[in-house]
Formats: structure tokens, C-alpha cells, sequence
């Protein structure tokens, strides 16, 4: 097929031809001879909130058990907090939460937004993020500025409007976004949206930019926000002699200068195994508990014993309330995670606290399968692949920016806009595969094992977590052909 001559004419001519694409998806998958109950129940990942991996047999036996037993629920929070001392000390704390998201919520609510009480009209405050992945997530609870960017939450999720993402936002509170130097926020995609390809970041530059935006909004300022992850798509390659993300680090210490707390969104990651809170220097560190640390649906904040104060006030459980002795009943007690969550939440961390060789042992046998399968990738497409391991994330990486290298046309792109409208041919690709599909946009695939492809202990079953992959590589190597990169 030829080649297009410019992006857009590439994107169009996917679009024309999705149902073809998912047509020689299908017929290809049937050489991996996927049996018959594994397809559409076996994927790329475990760590996604649509479809989270099923519970390992340890954390499994601790609800059941604990939910047969009469246990206040503050001894639970009270263990979660001892575990999360015995790692970080004493001058950290811990409040478990239903969801990262929720996490998120509360702790701007909590640390940067106006107060709500006094004579007079609020002020306003601001809070810095860099322009990176996952902007619906860590930058979404302020009104964009620059106002070029009031449209970042067009589309995504099924109510973009009131009751959806522009839902999020908190009373007279902004999200300042800085372009990180070294990134490309090329325009990708059949529904076409600015891509942040971060792989190139360069963070002493980066920081230079989010200081100055600090002192231009230094009047309004209330904190900063990020992703907490460790992988050079996130824009977090460059790291010190600790493997601390140089960037994070930098941004912790322009928050500490202006006396404002930074909040990592750490989703995607595992306490005490993956990026260390205490060695970023950041103020909380918020964890999807359901995604890479196996736990029941629920989330943990993790922060330093200051901060953490006012989000455990807001969550009920910082003490007795005022003449009562009442657990979770406060501003934000719908957020609380419930017995049987913090139950599973106290056997992950002892876990990840007592033998996190448990969490690494399946990325590296991850990053082994993941290597050994896009080396069998067409050998046109081959060298424009890079592939990381994330100790954070339990995750690989599979990163192909360097395709689009030197101006010339690459392997497509999709933008989080198309994951939304459902022409990721990537992510939607892999359904057709009988294949559960991983976060795959913005030049990246992000794979992890729980889904059908680890055994009841969380140990990697490696011919199955290759066929998963192998279907990927297929519907790379059948995409790349519709686009005209493969004649």
C-alpha cells in the first residue's frame, strides 16, 4: 500500500479501513490457537480499572477471613499506617481511600484549594502540572490555563460536560500546564489530538520552565501535581544514582521552596517497591491499590505526617470527631473504602513490605516474553521499539517514538482521545483478537501480567502472557501495513 504524504491523510486512511484491519485481526489470531475459554478472558494487563485482575489466593484468603470476624475498622487503618511507617518512618502516615481518583479529589480539596470559610469572597489558587500523560487524571480538578488548553477534556469519557470531567473541578482552582522541554506534542490520531511523546524529556531544562511558571504564578500558587511513574514514554528517564525520576525530584524541591505541596499520582504503582516518596521529597503519593499490588478495588494516600492530617480530618479518621466516637463520618466519608478493601489492603502491604522480591520476580520474567516476542516483529518495524522494565509499575514498557524520527512517517500513533472514541485500533484491535487490550496510546504500550496470564500466587504463566503479546505484534505489523509504512 503507499505511503501518505502527510499525517492526516495516514489517520483517514485507517479510518476507512478499520473494519479490513479488524477483519485480518481476527483471521490472524486464529494462528495463535487461543483456547476457546480463554479468549476475551486472558489480556495485556491486570491493572486496568474496566477489567482488574482477579484476586491472588493470599489476599483473597485475608477477606474471607477477616470479613468473619467483628474488627473495628480504624484497627485496619491503624495496621496500614504501622506498615507504611515501618518502610518510610515515622514522619509519614497513610489513609486508605476507595479510589485513586477519589484519592486525587480529596487530597487537592484538602491541601490547595480556597478555604471554603471567612468573611468575603475566595480567592483564587493555581496549581502546576506538567503537560505530560494522563491529563484527565492529575491535571483535571482546576480550570485549564493557558486558556489554550480549556478543551484538554473535550471528549474523554462518556460525559465530557457538567456531570463528566469538567465535573472534577474544584471552586476557583486552575491547573497551569508547562510543556516539558524535549517532548513532542505532535498532533496523532483518527480523532486527532496533541500527543505528548515524552521518551526525549529533559528534566533540568523541564524544571527550568516549571520554576518560572512558579514565579509567574506565584501569588496564586497552591501546589503541584504529576504521574509518579519511572519510564522514559512518562517523560521519567532521566533518574539519579537512587533511580529517583530527576524530574519528580526537581519538582518536589521548586514545591518546597514556595512552602506548597506536590501530589504524585501514582496509580499505576506499588508502594514501597516502585518510586519511593521519601527519596522524590514530594508531600503525598496517591496509589490505585487494585492496579499493580493485586488488593481489592480501593486506593491508598501516602504522605508526609503533616499533610496527612488534614486528608485523614477530611476522611473521618484522624482521631474521634467532637463529642463523638464515630469512624469515617466527614466531608469526604463517601469515599471510604469499606472492611473487606482494607483487609486485602493490609495483606498486599505486608507483601510488598516483607518480600517485595514477589512483585519483581514477574517483570523480569514479563520483560523477558515482551523481548523475546517483538524480536520476532517485522524486521522493518524492529529497530524503532525500545522496551523498558517498570519496578513501579510491575509493568514493561514497549515505546516506539523513534519510528517518527528525522520527519519521516512512522508507526501510527494514537491519541487518548481515539481510546474514547473508540478508534484505537491498537486497543480496540486486540478485542477483536479475543485479547484484552492494555493502555496502548501516545506512542506506548504499557503491559502487565494478572489478567489471565499469572497462576493463583501471582507468578507469571509465561506461554500464555507470550500469546497475548504475540497478538499485539500481529496487529502492529497488520496496522503498520493499512498505514502504508509496510509496501
Amino acid at each position: 500500500m503507499s505511503a501518505p504524504k502527510y499525517r492526516f491523510q495516514m489517520y483517514k486512511k485507517l479510518q476507512q479501513s478499520m473494519p479490513a484491519i479488524y477483519a485480518d485481526a481476527k483471521k490472524a489470531a486464529e494462528s495463535l490457537n487461543i483456547p476457546a475459554e480463554l479468549k476475551g478472558a486472558f489480556g495485556l494487563t491486570g491493572a486496568i480499572s474496566g477489567c482488574p485482575a482477579p484476586l491472588r489466593d493470599d489476599i483473597e484468603h485475608a477477606m474471607q477471613t477477616e470479613g468473619k470476624k467483628v474488627v473495628p475498622l480504624a484497627v485496619y487503618v491503624d495496621q496500614i499506617r504501622e506498615i507504611v511507617k515501618d518502610v518510610y518512618g515515622d514522619g509519614y502516615d497513610a489513609c486508605p481511600i476507595n479510589t485513586c481518583e477519589a484519592g486525587l479529589w480529596v487530597s487537592f480539596d484538602t491541601l490547595m484549594t480556597p478555604p471554603a470559610l471567612g468573611r468575603g469572597d475566595n480567592y483564587r489558587t493555581r496549581y502546576i502540572a506538567p503537560l505530560e500523560r494522563h491529563m484527565h487524571h492529575q491535571a483535571a480538578y482546576g480550570r485549564p490555563f493557558p486558556a489554550k488548553y480549556k478543551d484538554i477534556l473535550a471528549d474523554r469519557g462518556v460525559a465530557s460536560g457538567e456531570l463528566g470531567f469538567y465535573g472534577k473541578r474544584q471552586n476557583n482552582f486552575d491547573t497551569v500546564m508547562v510543556p516539558l522541554e524535549g517532548a513532542d506534542y505532535t498532533v496523532h490520531g483518527i480523532k486527532p489530538w496533541s500527543t505528548p511523546l515524552l521518551k526525549n524529556v529533559k528534566a533540568k531544562a523541564s524544571l527550568a520552565s516549571i520554576e518560572q511558571a512558579a514565579q509567574t504564578n506565584a501569588h496564586l500558587l497552591g501546589g503541584f501535581a504529576s504521574i509518579g511513574y519511572d519510564t522514559p514514554g512518562y517523560g521519567y528517564g532521566e533518574k539519579d544514582e537512587n533511580g529517583t525520576p530527576l524530574l519528580s525530584k526537581g519538582i518536589a524541591a521548586i514545591a518546597k521552596k514556595y512552602n506548597v505541596p506536590y501530589v504524585m499520582d501514582n496509580a499505576w504503582g506499588l508502594p514501597f517497591v516502585g518510586t519511593n516518596i521519601k527519596n522524590v521529597g514530594a508531600d503525598v503519593m496517591i496509589y490505585s491499590m487494585d492496579k499493580a499490588t493485586g488488593s481489592p478495588t480501593s486506593a491508598l494516600i501516602i504522605g508526609k505526617e503533616d499533610v496527612m492530617v488534614n486528608i485523614r480530618r477530611a476522611m473521618g479518621v484522624h482521631g474521634n470527631r467532637a463529642g463523638s466516637m464515630s469512624y469515617g463520618k466527614a466531608a469526604y466519608v463517601g469515599f471510604d473504602p469499606g472492611k473487606e478493601a482494607l483487609a486485602g489492603q493490609v495483606a498486599a502491604l505486608k507483601v510488598l513490605r516483607d518480600n517485595p522480591a514477589k512483585a519483581k520476580k514477574p517483570v523480569e520474567d514479563l520483560f523477558a516474553v515482551v523481548t523475546a516476542e517483538f524480536d520476532k516483529i517485522d524486521p522493518r518495524l524492529k529497530p524503532f521499539f525500545k522496551i523498558y522494565k517498570s519496578y513501579n509499575s510491575g509493568a514493561v514498557e514497549v515505546n516506539y517514538e523513534d519510528s517518527w524520527a528525522n520527519g519521516k512517517m512512522g508507526i501510527p500513533i494514537f491519541s487518548i482521545e481515539d481510546m474514547y472514541a473508540s478508534t484505537n485500533l491498537f486497543q480496540d484491535g486486540c478485542a477483536q483478537m479475543g485479547i484484552i487490550p492494555t493502555i496502548a496510546y501516545d506512542g506506548n504500550f504499557f503491559i502487565s501480567p494478572g489478567l489471565g496470564t499469572t497462576d493463583n500466587q501471582g507468578n507469571l504463566i509465561p506461554e500464555r502472557m507470550a500469546m497475548a503479546v504475540r497478538g499485539l505484534v500481529m496487529l502492529v505489523e497488520i496496522v503498520s501495513k493499512y498505514a502504508g509504512i509496510l509496501d
